[in-house]
């Protein structure tokens, strides 16, 4: 795979996070199935959907603007919203009644020291529906440092997932900053942190947690120093529950996917991964966010033009650098279960719009943020440990000796 560079169910006991109540959402993505994929010369509005701040943005003060615009067509939706912090909180906003912008509502102001998400749908005259997704993060004072982390509070995730966080300014003291955070599971188990470069941490125990863990982590970095002269100003706690046991295994050569449900073989569903000049990663790759549809463009990725997809069904993100797993309605359906076409992505069999009863669709529906998805007998190496979150790549030895508590 050489890609440069969110909430589906899992039946009717899954309590799902905010990303999951978002009908449509959107990213610029790394791959597709498929090359015979053509649109006509027109527009859509999807193209010119303007959003203030820009993506990746940092810095941003209470006053500054955050606004949506398109020049033609309409929004159809815009949420706003205070993400990787103990509670998400939206911004209140409101669509101008001519459709073409968005603002905040009157006094409305952003938090500092936060991240913001930015999901925008907007439809053109002949009903083509786009979206785009961007983030952004406010002041933090010069003298201070805070940690953006995952996963949401409150929320149900599968059995791989790993907490996350990446500070906004570069940690000297790492031993410091480590033992403020403490994470702590019912039932009991051994977690260990390891740090990525000195900007990112993550905690993880030795093998998958159990079903049914509840997880509390702490933090207490108000004042802790981690560099000269930059303090913390985070004193919060935030707890997860972890669902049932989801691991799906991506044989690249037999071109299929078996999804196994706490021990259980659900199905055996046929895929096309990536195509001998586009690999797949292999090894263990945790589900970090689910889109109903999202925008994949070559350009962004290195590919140029050879795509521009932005309606791609069903699409749930394996690497931060762009591998997703995700519905494809333009390729042949034999294709799945026969060949490898993508350009690094494992697809499913869907329809134009994702249908629920598509293969993809039923893979969809039936994941969490945190589930496993292995591939194995691609022609391209492991995944590394911090793309995305990958730190299953890591053997236990491997994973503590990363830890600055060591």
């Amino acid at each position: 795979m050489r890609n440069v560079t969110k909430r589906a169910g899992a039946g009717a006991a899954t309590v799902l996070t905010w990303a999951g109540l978002v009908a449509v959402l959107a990213v610029l993505s790394g791959c597709t199935g498929g090359a015979t994929f053509t649109e006509g010369k027109s527009r859509a509005v999807g193209d010119t959907i303007a959003i203030t701040p820009k993506d990746g943005a940092k810095g941003i003060g209470r006053t500054d603007p955050v606004e949506v615009t398109v020049p033609d067509g309409r929004l159809e939706r815009v949420r706003v919203t205070q993400i990787e912090d103990a509670q998400p909180k939206e911004l209140p906003g409101r669509i101008s009644e001519d459709g073409r912008s968005w603002a905040p509502r009157s006094g409305a102001r952003v938090a500092l020291a936060a991240k913001y998400s930015v999901d925008a749908v907007a439809v053109d005259a002949a009903g083509r529906r786009s979206a785009r997704h961007t983030t952004f993060t406010t002041a933090v004072p010069t003298d201070r440092f805070i940690g953006y982390f995952s996963p949401e509070n409150r929320s149900t995730v599968g059995t791989g997932m790993i907490i996350s966080f990446d500070f906004n300014r570069k940690i000297r003291d790492r031993v410091a900053v480590e033992r403020a955070i403490k994470v702590t599971a019912d039932p009991e188990v051994e977690i260990a942190g390891h740090w990525f470069g000195d900007q990112r941490l993550d905690f993880r125990p030795r093998e998958y947690w159990e079903p049914g863990t509840e997880v509390t982590v702490e933090l207490a970095l108000r004042d802790v120093q981690a560099a000269p002269g930059v303090f913390g100003i985070q004193h919060k706690t935030f707890a997860f529950t972890v669902g049932r046991s989801q691991v799906s295994l991506v044989d690249a050569a037999k071109h299929t996917m078996e999804v196994r449900r706490d021990g259980d073989l659900l199905s055996t569903v046929p895929i096309t991964a990536g195509a001998p000049n586009n690999t797949t990663y292999n090894g263990k790759m945790v589900v970090t966010e689910l889109y109903d549809v999202t925008r994949m463009d070559g350009r962004t990725v290195g590919f140029g033009g050879e795509y521009d997809i932005k309606d791609v069904p069903h699409a749930v993100r394996l690497t931060t650098s762009g591998t997703f797993l995700h519905g494809n309605y333009w390729a042949d359906s034999e294709t799945f279960g026969s060949e490898n076409v993508s350009h690094g992505c494992v697809g499913l069999r869907d329809v134009k719009g994702g249908g629920p009863d598509t293969p993809a669709g039923w893979f969809f529906e039936r994941t969490l943020i945190g589930d496993v998805v292995e591939v194995v007998n691609s022609k391209d190496r492991t995944v590394a440990a911090d793309n995305g979150l990958g730190g299953w790549n890591l053997d236990w030895n491997r994973w503590r000796a990363g830890s600055a508590l060591r």
